[in-house]
């Protein structure tokens, strides 16, 4: 089991990802452990996860995602320990770019990220992502991946309404050498779409600075409620 990689997968109402996400992970090159952490669906995303063939493990954990992603990294066995969303994809190299990103000593980090669609919102959307990384931030929708003895130092995720996701990278940022590994990994901008670039933008930057500004992550979900 030396090699083996875990995927932790947060899921709240993704009926309809669920078993294109678990067919996607049993295709990939590699030896993967898969734990579907539920936070009280009730579509049938939990029965799906588990009668699917490649037998992930799944429990349910209320409590918000942070939570979810904690709960399922406590389980998990494989290191390093991927995060990744139901509406997202890995490239096909993954396995093997993680193990080599833990061999040459990175304790974490991220993938390269192109959203689905390939038309100019996608992009775009994809663009803004690339600039935001090369500042040195990140969130959870570029797939945050991490060693599990960095994970333990950093004493996982924090238990905020909003935000877990960069906070997480921030301080994963300032505990040793990161990587954004090629591929790129996909994701969805269905989230996003109905916003359109203007808006999407426009709330990605406020609700950071908000945030560096000291203002309290509760406050910073009811904006983005209302954003949204």
């Amino acid at each position: 089991m030396r090699d083996l990689i875990s995927v932790i997968v947060p899921t709240f109402q993704e009926a309809d990802q669920i078993e294109a996400l678990l067919d996607h992970l049993q295709a990939l090159p590699g030896t993967w452990e898969v734990i579907v952490v539920d936070g009280g669906s009730n579509d049938a995303t939990l029965a799906l996860a588990r009668r699917h063939a490649s037998a992930p493990t799944v429990l349910r954990c209320a409590g918000g995602r942070a939570r979810q992603l904690n709960a399922g990294a406590a389980l998990a066995i494989g290191d390093p320990i991927v995060f990744l969303h139901a509406d997202s994809r890995l490239p096909a190299g993954a396995w093997a770019a993680l193990r080599a990103a833990v061999a040459a000593g990175h304790s974490g980090g991220n993938f390269t990220l192109r959203f689905d669609g390939g038309d100019r919102f996608s992009r775009v959307l994809g663009a803004v992502y690339a600039a935001q990384r090369r500042m040195g931030y990140y969130y959870g929708d570029s797939t945050i991946w991490v060693t599990a003895a960095a994970f333990e130092r950093l004493r996982g995720y924090r238990e905020l309404p909003i935000m877990d996701d960069y906070d997480f990278a921030r301080r994963l940022e300032v505990l040793g050498a990161t990587a954004r590994l090629p591929g790129p990994a996909t994701t969805s901008a269905r989230r996003w779409r109905v916003q359109g670039i203007p808006r999407t933008v426009l709330s990605w930057v406020l609700i950071r600075w908000l945030y560096v500004a000291g203002v309290p992550s509760r406050r910073l979900a009811a904006l983005y409620r209302r954003i949204r």
